[in-house]
């Protein structure tokens, strides 16, 4: 084993991260890869830890990839994506509306109450309000809309903005709501959403989660660290609770061209500038 554990960042969104984490944990280390964790309350807080060399790899969201991607760019710094779940890959946002509802098109939002999820969340806000851009329909312009900011920091990855938007559209507050086209499934069969909610639209197709690295730190270590998730079975019963728990049922190399159209989202409203500008100029 190495002298030196190979040291992950991840965000404690849900109490399951510490049973995952610690799970994987004894997973590497049993064949040979020392191995730990830190967990921290925002992506934001993660970011600056990777850059400051606190953490080796970052369990980044898709925004939080962004930002990485964008200070690394800035510092002179390379970053790259090594591996993702099966279920971060090609992943869209949908706009939905109540069944007994006059709007039939993505026209007849004008003037009207659309909720969304966290600001930062990219599938329940981000990317669905771009979308709507993209259509000629300016959020806070064009129509009003209802954030639902739970949980700031974490990327919307506890879905409980999404969730308080998709209650906000069952109880009539809003004329339409944007989520992940899963959770649509998802939310119907908790009864957050009634029969007959239906989508008007969707997004084009789009990336999630990834493991980030800077400049090949801890390569030989980053390199075992990829390969034993990548040969991870779904079949293997010491594994398949913790990606159960994970929400996949493989590990795959890790690719960035799903994170244009995010890319693209955050350039429009802007929301990334600040703080890279901040981060980094405490790196330099």
């Amino acid at each position: 084993m190495s002298a030196t554990p190979l040291l992950l960042g991840a965000v404690a969104y849900d109490p399951k991260v510490v049973t995952i984490w610690d799970g994987f944990q004894q997973y590497f280390e049993e064949r040979g890869l020392r191995f730990d964790y830190i967990l921290y309350t925002t992506y934001e807080r993660q970011v600056e830890a990777l850059f400051a060399g606190h953490i080796h790899v970052a369990w980044n969201s898709p925004l939080a990839w962004l930002q990485s991607q964008r200070l690394a760019g800035r510092l002179g710094r390379r970053a790259e994506a090594i591996a993702m779940r099966d279920t971060d890959r090609d992943l869209s946002s949908v706009i939905i509306i109540r069944e007994n509802s006059s709007i039939h098109s993505v026209a007849d939002l004008k003037g009207r109450r659309v909720a969304a999820g966290a600001k930062d969340s990219p599938q329940a806000t981000l990317i669905p309000l771009y979308f709507l851009a993209q259509q000629g329909l300016e959020p806070h312009r064009d129509f009003e809309v209802a954030m639902f900011d739970r949980m700031l920091g974490k990327h919307g990855d506890h879905i409980g903005g999404e969730r308080d938007a998709a209650r906000a559209l069952a109880r009539g507050e809003c004329d339409a709501a944007c989520l992940l086209d899963s959770n649509l499934l998802l939310f119907t069969q908790e009864g957050v959403l009634p029969p007959g909610i239906r989508a008007i639209a969707k997004t084009p197709l789009y990336d999630h989660c990834n493991f980030t690295v800077l400049d090949n730190n801890m390569g030989d270590e980053v390199r075992r660290f990829r390969e034993l998730l990548l040969g991870m079975a779904y079949s293997d019963p010491q594994v398949r609770r913790l990606l159960d728990l994970e929400g996949l049922k493989r590990w795959l190399p890790g690719r960035t061209q799903g994170y244009e159209l995010l890319s693209s989202a955050v350039e429009h409203f802007r929301c990334l500038d600040s703080f890279v500008a901040a981060v980094a100029a405490r790196c330099m």
